[in-house]
């Protein structure tokens, strides 16, 4: 294949899966099976990735340094007071509470990392799910530095720090260079 073809080949894909809400939804959901907490020992498929529900902390940290630089410090799971990363940027710190639900969540995740933000002096915060926010939820959210994002919009920032790597993919592969 030509450097040209393949060049074509990856924007096909990534526009693709940049335009099918059903696929990220989809990958959504995958997300959320390949990080949920277990309540009994699963045997699954080789094929599948499955890790433990602490690594989603760290899954997310990484997406947001690859989407927006910066840099992330996942806290230790135990006494964080809801905060499972700190994010630092030009613009300053940022608080964030990762969750792997499949129910939408409600409010209070919201109000406990507002709650740090103001407390910490930090810019603004993130509730991250793999699900999706009540209304109730983003009713509260509104107006607050707290920005939400839900599965899909996880999957799109996901599949965005895939593509700011496609020149490191394209070196990595020796046929296509």
């Amino acid at each position: 294949m030509t450097k040209r073809k393949n060049k074509y080949n990856l924007d096909l894909i990534s526009e693709q899966l940049c335009s099918s809400d059903e696929l990220k939804k989809t990958l959504a959901m995958g997300l959320y099976l390949r990080f949920k907490q277990e309540d009994e020992e699963v045997e699954y498929s080789s094929a599948f990735i499955k890790e433990d529900p602490l690594f989603f902390e760290n899954f997310v940290a990484d997406v947001f340094e690859r989407v927006s630089g910066g840099r992330a410090w996942v806290l230790p799971p135990n006494g964080d007071y809801g905060v499972d990363f700190e994010y630092d940027t030009e613009e300053g710190k940022y608080l964030a509470q990762v969750k792997c639900q499949k129910d939408d969540l409600p409010f209070d995740p919201i109000a406990l990392i507002h709650s740090n933000v103001v407390k910490r002096d930090a810019v603004g915060g993130y509730v991250i799910t793999t699900g999706a926010f009540t209304s109730a939820a983003k009713r509260y959210a509104d107006g607050l530095n707290v920005e939400l994002i839900d599965g899909v919009k996880l999957v799109e920032l996901w599949i965005e720090g895939l593509q700011e790597n496609q020149e490191e993919v394209i070196k990595a592969i020796p046929e296509w260079t």
